[in-house]
C-alpha cells in the first residue's frame, strides 16, 4: 500500500523521539540543510579528573548558507550578524565602537557597473509613472522577465560584462586608494602623509542588478589615524568626502584582456551616488538628499543574503557543460554564465578562475567586506553569540567559566532530513520561526 505524504508526517509526529527531534531542529532555528553531528560534550574540572555535566548523542548544527534562496533560517542569521556589524560603524554604542562615530563625517556611496549594451527596463518619472523602455519602447511590467536582458543578445558584449565582473573587487580596492588619493591632495597631504592626518573606513555590500552586474553600496567614514576611537581631523567633512568619491569613481580603472589580446579598461559606470549621512533618526532612506543612520544598516543588511537577482541562477557552482544545458535560466543569464564557463577554459584568465564563478555570473567577490576599523567583524559576532550560550549552559549549572574545562568530541554524520515527512515539518517550524524572528527584528529596527 502506497503511504501518502500526510501519513508519513502524522507517523513522524507520533514517534517517542518527535519532542526531541523538534527541539534540535528549534535549535537551528529551522535551518533547511542542517549538519547533523554524533559525538559527545563534557564539563570538567580544571585538573580532567571529574565530569561535571555531559551531552552525547546525535545533535544538528545550522548549515550557515547566507542565501535566502537556499535556508532562510541561516540566511536570516546573516542578515542579522550584518545589520549589527553595519549598525556598530554608524552609530558606535556596541561591539567596542564609539557613539562618536555618528558624529563623523559620513557618506551613502553607490557604485555601479557601466553599459555593455542596451537591456530592457522599466523606468518611472519623478512621480512614478511607467515610462517606455529606452530599448524596446514598450511598457514592462515590474514582473517582466525581459527586465535586464540584452535588447539585443548578438550585440551584447557578454565577454565585457563577464570580465568587469571578474575585477569588480579589484576596482573597488583600487577605488578606495584613489579616494585616500582625492582627499589627500584636496588639504594639500602627500598620499604617504595621509596617513598620519586620516583614515578611510567602510564597509561594503555588493547587489545584483537585473542585467546579473553587481554594483556596490557602501557606508564610508572619515576617521583620525587610529581608526574608529580616534577623533576625525577638523578639515573633514562630508562634503570633503563626497567630491573625494566621486573624482574617484571618475578616474579609477583596471586594464584586462579580451581573449584577441585587445586591451579592455574597466571602470565604474557614470552613475555614482552620493548622500551624506546624518545622525538624526528618520523613518526611512530617502530617495534623495541626505540619509539617516537609523535605518541605513538595515537597508544595506538586507543585500548580504540575496542571490545573483536572477531568480533562476543556480546556488552552487557548474561543474560541466552538462549542467549548463539543463540549467532552467534566462537567456541573458545563460550566455552570462557560458561566457564564463567558455573564457574558465582559455589559459589567459586561469587566475580569474571563472569556472568556479561561473554560476555567479563571473564575480568573485564577498557579498559584505569593511576595512578593519569600521567596526567589529562576523567572527567576532559569533564568537560572543557562542560564549553567550555557553554562559547560559554554565549559569543553569551553577558553574564558573574559570573553573572547568570544555571538551568537544563530534564526527560528521550527514546533511539535512531523513526524508520528506521530516523536510516538510521542519519547513513548518521553520516558517513559524521565521515569522516569530521578523517581529522581532521589526521591533529591533523601528
Amino acid at each position: 500500500m502506497v503511504v501518502t505524504l500526510d501519513e508519513r508526517i502524522a507517523d513522524r509526529l507520533r514517534r517517542n523521539d518527535y519532542r526531541d527531534w523538534r527541539d534540535k531542529v528549534t535549535a537551528t532555528g529551522g535551518c533547511a540543510q542542517p549538519i547533523r553531528l554524533n559525538g559527545a560534550w563534557e564539563l570538567r574540572s580544571l585538573d580532567g579528573a571529574r565530569v561535571l555535566a555531559q551531552l552525547g548523542g546525535d545533535v544538528m548544527v545550522p548549515c550557515g548558507n547566507r542565501r535566502a534562496s537556499v535556508c532562510s533560517a541561516c540566511s536570516d542569521q546573516y542578515a542579522a550578524d550584518a545589520f549589527h556589524l553595519m549598525r556598530a560603524g554608524l552609530s558606535g554604542g556596541s561591539k567596542g565602537v564609539p557613539v562618536a562615530v555618528a558624529e563623523k563625517p559620513r557618506v551613502f556611496a553607490t557604485l555601479t557597473a557601466p553599459s555593455f549594451g542596451a537591456v530592457h527596463n522599466r523606468a518611472t518619472t519623478a512621480g512614478g509613472k511607467a515610462r517606455p523602455c529606452s530599448g524596446c519602447g514598450q511598457f514592462h511590467h515590474e514582473d517582466d522577465p525581459r527586465i535586464g536582458a540584452a535588447v539585443d543578445p548578438d550585440r551584447y558584449d557578454y565577454v565585457g560584462a563577464v570580465l568587469w565582473q571578474a575585477h569588480a573587487g579589484k576596482l573597488w580596492h583600487r577605488f578606495t586608494i584613489a579616494v585616500r588619493r582625492a582627499l589627500a591632495r584636496s588639504v594639500g597631504l602627500t598620499v604617504r602623509d595621509f596617513g598620519n592626518h586620516a583614515r578611510v573606513s567602510y564597509a561594503k555590500v555588493a547587489e545584483y542588478q537585473r542585467r546579473g552586474l553587481v554594483h556596490f553600496h557602501a557606508v564610508m567614514r572619515i576617521d583620525g589615524p587610529e581608526g574608529s576611537d580616534d577623533p576625525a581631523p577638523a578639515w573633514a567633512t562630508a562634503e570633503l568626502l563626497d567630491q573625494a568619491v566621486r573624482a574617484a569613481a571618475r578616474v579609477v580603472l583596471v586594464e584586462s584582456h579580451r581573449p584577441d589580446g585587445t586591451v579592455l579598461d574597466l571602470v565604474w559606470g557614470a552613475q555614482v551616488d552620493v548622500r551624506p549621512i546624518r545622525a538624526a533618526s528618520a523613518d526611512q532612506v530617502e530617495e534623495a538628499g541626505a540619509v539617516s543612520d537609523a535605518k541605513l544598516a538595515a537597508y544595506v543588511a538586507k543585500y548580504a543574503t540575496k542571490g545573483t537577482g536572477a531568480r533562476d541562477t543556480p546556488d552552487r557552482s557548474i561543474r560541466s557543460q552538462l549542467d549548463i544545458d539543463h540549467l532552467r535560466v534566462s537567456p541573458h543569464h545563460r550566455r552570462m554564465i557560458q561566457a564564463a564557463w567558455d573564457l574558465g577554459d582559455l589559459g589567459f584568465y586561469t587566475d580569474l578562475n571563472l569556472r568556479k564563478w561561473a554560476h555567479m555570473l563571473g564575480f568573485r567577490g564577498h557579498f559584505l567586506t569593511k576595512s578593519k576599523h569600521y567596526s567589529t567583524t562576523f567572527k567576532r559576532i559569533r564568537e560572543d553569540r557562542r560564549a553567550y550560550r555557553a554562559a547560559e549552559v554554565l549559569d543553569r549549572l551553577g558553574l564558573d567559566a574559570e573553573s572547568v574545562l570544555v571538551v568537544n568530541d563530534w564526527a560528521y554524520a550527514g546533511s539535512g532530513y531523513a526524508d520528506d515527512a521530516e523536510r516538510e515539518l521542519a519547513t513548518a517550524l521553520g516558517e513559524r520561526l521565521r515569522a516569530q524572528r521578523q517581529r522581532n527584528y521589526t521591533e529591533e529596527t523601528a
